[in-house]
């Protein structure tokens, strides 16, 4: 059986993404671990919070013991990484909250996968990031994966440092 670790499941795309998972993966046992900041509700899992497959842990992924207590638990062979704090405004406001969750809690994920994934090879780390890493849009109209990094704001740095993170 698939054990998939959703952080930030219970945010706008991170909860879409979590009942898409358990319809199309009926062999799989998810386990969503959020914080439940302003953006994470709870209410948007309602239908699925019944299901012997989900598990719910509130938490944050800047917390080391939870995040490897979680790993050695319950043997994951797949992170999705949702979990962040974002908006611009917010982040020009108080940019230490950005740095914390969105580099170093990206940063223990990847430390905790690390360690409990030392002899597998059959993982997978996924690192949901944003356009906002690319700047302005500029005049050709588009991003491509290979467009260069232009970050404008606290926020935007904090996801180009974990897409880093996740890449090294």
């Amino acid at each position: 059986m698939q054990t998939i670790l959703v952080t930030g499941g219970c945010g706008f795309i991170g909860s879409n993404f979590v009942r898409l998972a358990l319809q199309q993966l009926p062999a799989c046992r998810l386990v969503n671990l959020d914080k439940l900041t302003y953006a994470g509700n709870p209410t948007n899992l309602t239908d699925i919070a019944a299901d012997p497959r989900y598990r719910f842990v509130k938490g944050d992924i800047g917390d080391a013991d939870l995040v490897a207590a979680l790993f050695a638990e319950e043997s994951f062979d797949t992170v999705v990484h949702f979990a962040a704090e974002s908006h611009v405004d917010r982040s020009i406001l108080g940019p230490a909250e950005f740095i914390q969750t969105n580099i170093v809690g990206t940063f223990i994920l990847l430390e905790a996968a690390r360690a409990a994934w030392a002899s597998r090879s059959d993982v997978r780390f996924l690192h949901v990031s944003t356009d906002e890493v690319y700047g302005s849009l500029g005049a050709t109209g588009f991003f491509t994966e290979t467009t260069p990094f232009d970050p404008r704001s606290p926020y935007s740095a904090s996801k180009a440092a974990s897409d880093h993170l996740v890449r090294a």
